[in-house]
């Protein structure tokens, strides 16, 4: 279930986090020349509203055509979201990512119907007319159902969240958010669930405290700093290092392994996570887009005019309540296992040949942040012992067939395998200073 549950999560922020530099300039452009923003301009504050309306959900359903059908089915998903769009008086976040997939899958399906009866040399007619009439189906559909349904939906939902947010209850929101983020579904429940509420809520009030709810770097650099200071071994030894790239370099990542390790550790993340919440809530604060990755860099870039002393206090609040419950586990219990003991692979290095390995790729949930963190540490290790192999990062859903060997935490291996049975993995459970890395330059070697 647990798979599942993150290859739907891995599906629907797929469709937004090669998006989000659109979203990022977006979200300065609005930062920046609205009326409230730090150099008002009305001719540049005119981008805003076509950016959301149509850019944006365009942009998402494409890609989301393209992951199920490639350039075609990223064609006939912008059409379909077009309809979609006009379909409706409110920004279509939610439907670009329905109709995008959608009409991606029925591309593909006409696709395998037509292609054996298409008789030689007709292939690029039957190709754009077949495409071209499927996107005036779906756009009409969608202008005619799928927008306002969609837009309805989005309206009730909308009005149950504002009435969280009245009730002060948000904060509640940490006893799903934070579990939910060490299993490793920190994405999907970022850009699949708050990027769009976030954004519904930015056309009213100019910013949304649904940025700050998953992507609040608080926790992690709370419980981190306990770990600095009371755990034991390799855990408190590579903890400064995992500071530094979580609380700068927004690779939260980094500290769900710490978690796991002992597992009570959850119930100074969630109380973390929900007094930042209620802190950001008292003093109102938002941002203007989402901030990707959850650095406090990002968070500030996205904050409006007036709005980083909110932020900062919420953060503060929130890694200060990690630390202290952290600090009471950390004395009172014992780590399960420690981090060397946690490792585990389903391979053993030592028994592998080197001279088969040409190309490595370290993976994670959507090939941005871990993975591109850990390929750098492997490619650094190898250029030093003077080894020439290629180590590249990937989305786990986007590992190329020729792989020889992955990289990735020991929660992804069942989705490893499920694209490339027969691939070797390596599973790491720690993403700075991993003894696999070492083992792995000493095979090569």
């Amino acid at each position: 279930m647990k798979e599942r549950i993150q290859k739907l999560g891995r599906f629907l922020s797929g469709m937004v986090m090669p998006n989000i530099a659109a979203f990022i300039a977006w979200g300065f452009i609005t930062a920046l020349f609205i009326p409230d923003g730090w150099f008002p301009n009305e001719t540049f504050a005119e981008l805003v509203g076509p950016m959301i309306t149509y850019l944006l959900p365009i942009l998402i359903a494409y890609t989301g055509g393209r992951m199920v059908n490639g350039i075609r089915g990223g064609v006939v998903g912008a059409i379909a979201a077009v309809g979609v769009i006009v379909g409706s008086d409110i920004p279509q976040f939610l439907g670009a990512m329905i109709v995008g997939p959608f009409a991606g899958y029925l591309s593909k399906q006409m696709d395998r119907v037509l292609k054996p009866i298409t008789p030689t040399g007709f292939e690029m007619l039957v190709n754009n007319f077949s495409l071209g009439i499927l996107g005036l189906i779906l756009a009409i559909i969608s202008q005619l159902f799928i927008g306002p349904v969609v837009a309805g939906g989005v309206t009730s939902l909308g009005k149950a969240v504002q009435v969280i947010v009245d009730a002060k209850l948000l904060p509640f929101t940490s006893l799903i958010v934070e579990p939910a983020k060490v299993l490793f579904l920190n994405n999907a429940i970022n850009h699949g669930v708050f990027a769009p509420l976030g954004l519904e809520q930015v056309q009213s009030v100019g910013r949304s405290i649904f940025f700050l709810i998953e992507t609040n770097p608080g926790p992690g650099l709370g419980l981190l700093l306990a770990c600095m200071f009371f755990a034991k071994g390799a855990e408190r030894q590579t903890a400064p290092g995992a500071i530094i790239i979580h609380f700068l370099g927004g690779i939260h990542e980094i500290y769900f392994p710490y978690v796991l390790m002992q597992p009570l550790l959850i119930l100074a993340v969630i109380a973390g996570g929900a007094a930042g919440v209620l802190t950001f809530q008292l003093l109102g604060a938002g941002l203007v887009a989402t901030p990707s990755p959850g650095s406090i860099i990002a968070l500030l870039a996205m904050a409006p005019r007036g709005g980083a002393i909110p932020v900062l206090a919420g953060v503060a609040v929130s890694t200060i309540v990690t630390f202290l419950v952290a600090a009471v586990i950390y004395n009172m219990t014992e780590a399960k296992k420690s981090l060397e003991e946690s490792v585990e692979s389903v391979a053993d290095l030592k028994g592998k040949k080197a001279d088969v390995i040409k190309k490595i790729v370290f993976a994670c949930d959507a090939g941005m942040g871990s993975s591109a963190m850990g390929a750098t540490t492997l490619q650094n290790k190898f250029k030093k012992a003077g080894i020439d192999v290629e180590v590249n990062n990937f989305a786990l859903d986007e590992i190329p067939m020729d792989t020889d060997l992955v990289v990735t935490h020991a929660n992804f291996q069942a989705r490893v395998l499920d694209r490339l049975p027969d691939v070797e993995i390596i599973l790491i459970k720690n993403f700075v200073g991993a003894p696999e890395y070492d083992e792995l330059v000493e095979r090569l070697k």
